[in-house]
């Protein structure tokens, strides 16, 4: 008889929890939709992920330097469109932003500051340094605001799919207030630890990108000069341990001349330039996949193919066999 008992307290305690459960998301989620929520940078990336934003209903606001880029979310979504950063801070709670530079984001963040209102939370999905994003916190700490560094990885087509892996530094309850938003333009979203720890991890992230795609340019230059049918290769090639997303999506493009951008080269070469900068910190001339990478980069720009894809770096691996 007690064993029931048990059974039956069991399943009521479950049914119960997640009830609580549900209770608890329909907060979050009713709290998420009074927040008035901006968007500051409508470039490839920030423009996607803010109509995606705009395609949940949660985004009223936005904000870009080149005013034609905020028509279609005006016209179709019917966001607002302020005429500075400053604006938007004044009637936000939440505050997303994504641009190039590191200053850029450092002049936005003392710009809003003094009209931002408390408490607010602020989200840059720009890849900076970790320096940078502690700066932005420790500024916005001084108006009683919040920071989170969320860069984000997966390129325009992670943006345009709502498919990014975004990976945070900051305070974790704050990014738990903010999650069902992040969750309209991010598949995977990991907390990391303090603010500058997203950072740190984005700069992991891009050091990766860069071995593999010396690994991948260079290994199909050489295939492509032994005369093997390259079609082929990629098909067994991709099936195997060394099968990989960069070889599945670029391979047959980089062989047939290809580079529309998806991770322009140029983007590439100035996150490289923040990881050598980081790395400068730890121990000098450790990290040699770094620098080659940015010289090959460099090259490739100085011909006029910075706005290309990161895999135009196969016409250096096929020029170098010729």
């Amino acid at each position: 008889m007690n064993f029931y008992i048990y059974q039956l307290q069991k399943k009521l305690h479950a049914v119960l929890l997640k009830l609580l459960l549900n209770i608890i998301k329909h907060i979050k989620n009713y709290e998420v939709k009074n927040m008035k929520i901006g968007f500051i940078g409508l470039g490839a990336m920030g423009g996607y992920m803010a109509i995606n934003l705009a395609k949940n209903n949660l985004l009223q606001i936005v904000f870009n330097r080149t005013t034609s880029k905020t028509k279609l979310l005006k016209k179709e979504f019917a966001c607002s469109v302020s005429n500075s950063p400053l604006e938007l801070a004044k009637q936000c709670e939440v505050i997303i932003i994504s641009v190039s530079r590191d200053v850029d984001v450092l002049e936005i963040i003392n710009e809003i500051k003094p009209g931002i209102k408390a408490n607010s939370i602020v989200i840059d999905t720009s890849t900076v340094s970790s320096e940078t994003a502690k700066k932005a916190a420790s500024i916005l700490s001084q108006v009683n605001s919040n920071f989170l560094d969320c860069p984000v990885s997966g390129g325009v087509e992670g943006a345009k799919n709502a498919t990014l892996a975004m990976m945070v530094g900051g305070a974790e309850e704050v990014l738990d207030k903010v999650r069902p938003i992040l969750n309209s333009i991010a598949k995977n979203i990991v907390y990391i630890g303090p603010n500058g720890t997203g950072q740190a991890t984005k700069a992991v992230n891009q050091i990766m990108a860069a071995g593999i795609n010396q690994a991948v340019t260079e290994a199909l230059a050489f295939g492509e000069a032994m005369g093997l049918p390259m079609d082929k290769v990629i098909e067994i090639v991709s099936t195997g341990a060394a099968g990989n997303w960069f070889l599945d999506h670029r391979g047959k493009t980089m062989l047939s001349g290809e580079f529309e951008p998806g991770f322009k080269m140029s983007l590439h070469h100035k996150d490289l330039s923040i990881c050598q900068s980081m790395a400068s910190t730890l121990k000098k001339n450790a990290f040699p996949l770094i620098e080659m990478t940015l010289i090959d980069y460099q090259q490739l720009m100085d011909e006029g193919h910075g706005n290309e894809d990161i895999s135009a770096l196969f016409r250096l691996k096929r020029k170098n066999l010729n």
